[in-house]
Order: C-alpha cells, then sequence, then structure tokens
C-alpha cells in the first residue's frame, strides 16, 4: 500500500469540508485530519472494508473542528460539537438528514474505545485512524514505507504540544469530558511516545 493507492474524494463537498479546516483551525490540526483520513481510508483499502469516502472524508475534516476557537461549546464535549457542525456543514451542502446524522455519529464515534465495523465502517475507520495519529496505537497494522510516505506529505509540525493544550483546557472546563477521561489515560505521554514523532 502507498500514498498513491488512496484516493481523495473529488466531491465539491469534500473540497469544502477541506476549507472550512483550513479556516478554522491551525496547520498542525489541519494536517492531522488530513492524515486521519490517509489512515482511516487506506486500512479500509487494504483491509477490505467497505466505506464512503466522501461521508469519511468530511468527516475526518471535521472530526476536531470542536477544538477550534469558533466551534469551542461551553459544555458539550468537543466531539459533541464537532458532530453538530458537521450536521449543520452537510445540511448547508444538500445532504439528507440522514447523511448529516451519519457524519455527526462517525465524529461522535472517533472517541469511543472501540466501534463496530459492521455496524459503522467510517466511525471504525476514524477511530482507529485517530487512534494511530494521535496515540500511536497498532503502528503496525500500516507499513513503515506508508507511515513515513504520509507525515512527510502532512508534517506532524506542533501537534504534540497543541493537542495536549487543547485537551487539558477542554478537561479543566468539562471535567466529565472525554478529553478529561483521554488525559487520565496518559494521552500527553502517549503523544510524546508515539512511533509517528519519529517521522517529523
Amino acid at each position: 500500500m502507498q500514498l498513491s493507492d488512496v484516493a481523495i474524494p473529488s466531491t465539491v463537498v469534500a473540497g469544502r469540508s477541506l476549507d472550512v479546516v483550513r479556516r478554522f483551525a491551525s496547520p498542525s490540526l489541519v494536517n492531522h485530519s488530513q492524515r486521519s483520513y490517509l489512515w482511516a481510508a487506506s486500512y479500509g483499502i487494504a483491509n477490505g472494508i467497505g466505506f464512503d469516502a466522501e461521508l469519511l472524508y468530511v468527516s475526518a475534516m471535521l472530526h476536531d473542528i470542536g477544538l477550534a476557537e469558533a466551534f469551542d461549546n461551553h459544555s458539550l464535549p468537543f466531539e459533541y460539537a464537532g458532530g453538530n457542525v458537521a450536521w449543520v456543514f452537510g445540511a448547508g451542502a444538500g445532504w439528507s438528514d440522514e447523511r448529516c446524522t451519519r457524519a455527526s455519529e462517525v465524529i461522535v464515534r472517533h472517541m469511543w474505545k472501540s466501534v463496530d465495523p459492521k455496524v459503522d465502517p467510517e466511525g471504525f475507520l476514524l477511530e482507529i485512524a485517530t487512534s494511530l495519529d494521535i496515540t500511536g496505537k497498532n503502528p503496525q497494522w500500516w507499513s513503515a514505507n506508508l507511515r513515513a510516505e504520509v507525515v512527510e506529505c502532512y508534517p506532524r509540525l506542533a501537534l504534540r504540544d497543541e493537542f495536549t493544550a487543547c485537551f487539558r483546557a477542554e478537561a479543566a472546563r468539562k471535567p466529565q469530558s472525554s478529553a478529561a477521561v483521554s488525559l487520565e489515560g496518559g494521552l500527553a505521554q502517549d503523544l510524546a511516545m508515539n512511533v509517528l514523532e519519529d517521522n517529523r
């Protein structure tokens, strides 16, 4: 599997979702979102998991938008805030209510400990992709060459420090949130020790 084997959806909606994350998120989070799609899609392709590429791409681009200042919710965890943004984005793009809801579900579920691929393939793929990109979980599921190629094209920049700071701010204001649970589980240490940091 090479990076060239993974197609980026060419739809207008997919392109606009990238525009949104570029407008409101830091370069580190933009690259994280793009890598997350590539990890997700490459795993799906390599393992014969059928998925909706446009839905997965839009969800990957917007999955952390709730951490951006413009969409930071005073009470909701960031993944629920991001899911709401995705629903509104999809509605504006002319998606059906069902498709808008699917994007929201995929984003919320990326913070679950696990997602059943038979129930929600896009949610499963985004969960394992973001787990790799943030905590370095199961790097062996992707070849070393692909990992190096993706990080070279979409560098990690200051993701380690920025993401830790975002989660600490989220946890301080929302102590019952998934961000707080992640920090208690060693997220900062996992970020620092992520094998992908070696490819920076």
